[in-house]
């Protein structure tokens, strides 16, 4: 029986995690797959950051236009099947925040959802984004079972969010509108896999770095694995690390048998 252990991390800036204890925070992890959002690099520089990365084959979308902005990247031990970025839409695949691996056994679709803004300029295109994302991880989910990871930039339930009655409505990430998008995964034969295993559990993944939010646990949780239903008997173990720093969010593993 094999096994599988992914990671994923919005490490905020390739360049700068690595310059603190990423190595060898990835060196205890020891995962198969590695999902990085926000990588903040272009393809070139994200690419020499990821050299020291021995062991891995390393794939990066980076953003089109935008220099030092968004950016995804996957690494892994195996050579993957098949390594396709974006999602086919012009609007949404300047960004590069998708991309999609697969082996023999799954998809594996590495997303950094589109923050709403600031004074949620942005929740419209969000909306649309949601829409056109979930379609997209349908489709694939119907060919083959399919995990989707990453930053979600959203809050589901009062439960991930240490500050619920301030921030609803009111701040990126915890909008009704992005709720309901998020809940459109669950209703799409998606599971929510931490909080399927861990009902009351309370930990958070992201810490907002202006307020020292992280040193008195003001979190939120937004980083996520979600899986298709048919995956369920696969899955042996899900956490959120949050003993891993170097980043305001820390990272998030699945482990998987086959």
């Amino acid at each position: 029986m094999g096994k599988t252990k992914i990671i994923s991390w919005n490490v905020n800036g390739i360049r700068a995690i690595i310059k603190k204890d990423f190595l060898q925070d990835i060196k205890e992890i020891n995962p198969d797959i590695i999902c990085l959002q926000e990588t903040k690099a272009s393809e070139l520089d994200a690419l020499k950051a990821l050299e020291v990365m021995n062991g891995y084959h390393v794939n990066v979308n980076s953003s089109k236009e935008r220099k030092g902005y968004s950016g995804t990247a996957i690494l892994s031990k195996e050579l993957p099947v098949n390594i396709t970025n974006d999602i086919g839409i012009e609007l949404h695949d300047k960004e590069g925040r998708v991309i999609l691996f697969e082996n023999k056994d799954f998809y594996l679709v590495n997303v950094y959802v589109p923050n709403s803004g600031q004074e949620l300029r942005r929740l419209d295109y969000r909306s649309n984004w949601d829409t056109d994302f979930l379609n997209y991880c349908k489709n694939l989910s119907k060919k083959k079972p399919t995990i989707v990871t990453g930053d979600f930039n959203v809050a589901h339930k009062e439960i991930d969010i240490a500050r619920p009655k301030p921030n609803y409505n009111k701040s990126a990430g915890y909008t009704q509108t992005e709720i309901d998008g998020f809940e459109s995964f669950l209703d799409a034969d998606f599971i929510d896999i931490y909080r399927d295993k861990n009902p009351e559990k309370i930990k958070y993944s992201w810490w907002n770095y202006r307020f020292k939010s992280r040193d008195r646990n003001v979190g939120w949780r937004i980083d996520y694995f979600m899986i298709s239903s048919n995956l369920i008997e696969n899955v042996s173990k899900t956490e959120i690390h949050n003993e891993y720093y170097g980043s305001d969010h820390c990272p998030i593993s699945l482990e998987l048998s086959f």
